[in-house]
């Protein structure tokens, strides 16, 4: 179930919003009242959803919604009043906020926290595909620089030094990322 979290400086709004949200099946994590205590509660660990009822106490909420774009992987919904909604989105919108004009359109509001959800969803499935491909990349340049010391110390050539890592990993039934590890061990110390 995603776990959302509402932003909102008045009672009225945290009502409202609560009580719509958990009307759709949504899990409301909790409310916060103000920016800053917003900023401290996602320094450990952000909802799958924010939603900001704009203004703040403290703040107006977009300088927020950019905040929590930039260091957080959730979605994020800024409800603002329909006469300021459009400037609004134009200052977030490069940071991915969906910004939702006031008086809120039940049936409008339903479909952009499911699409902002689905949008987190995707996000996510490609930022670990991203950490495999760092991963990947990582181990191909341990392993070049392994060859590189085998072809420097041992006078072996290109195929030979690539040849060696993977039937030393074969053998040893160790990855070829632990094989060139022990290389670099053995002729960088």
């Amino acid at each position: 179930m995603d776990n959302v979290i509402i932003v909102s400086s008045t009672e009225k709004g945290n009502t409202v919003l609560t009580e719509f949200l958990r009307s759709q099946s949504f899990s409301v994590a909790g409310t916060i009242s103000s920016g800053s205590e917003a900023r401290r509660a996602f320094l450990e660990k952000a909802p799958d959803l924010v939603i900001i009822n704009a203004p703040l106490i403290d703040e107006f909420g977009h300088d927020l919604a950019m905040n929590i774009a930039e260091t957080n992987v959730c979605g994020i919904i800024l409800v603002v009043k329909a006469d300021v909604a459009e400037d609004v989105e134009a200052k977030v919108e490069e940071y991915g906020v969906v910004v939702v004009p006031k008086p809120i359109n039940r049936a409008f509001f339903y479909h952009a926290v499911k699409m902002v959800l689905t949008a987190r969803r995707r996000l996510m499935v490609l930022q670990r595909e991203n950490v495999k491909l760092q991963q990947k990349i990582e181990e191909i340049r341990l392993v070049d620089r392994a060859k590189c010391c085998l072809i420097q110390y041992l006078n072996m050539t290109e195929a030979q030094a690539h040849r060696h890592i993977e039937k030393q990993a074969m053998d040893t039934r160790r990855t070829r990322r632990e094989v060139a590890e022990g290389i670099l061990q053995t002729y960088e110390s």
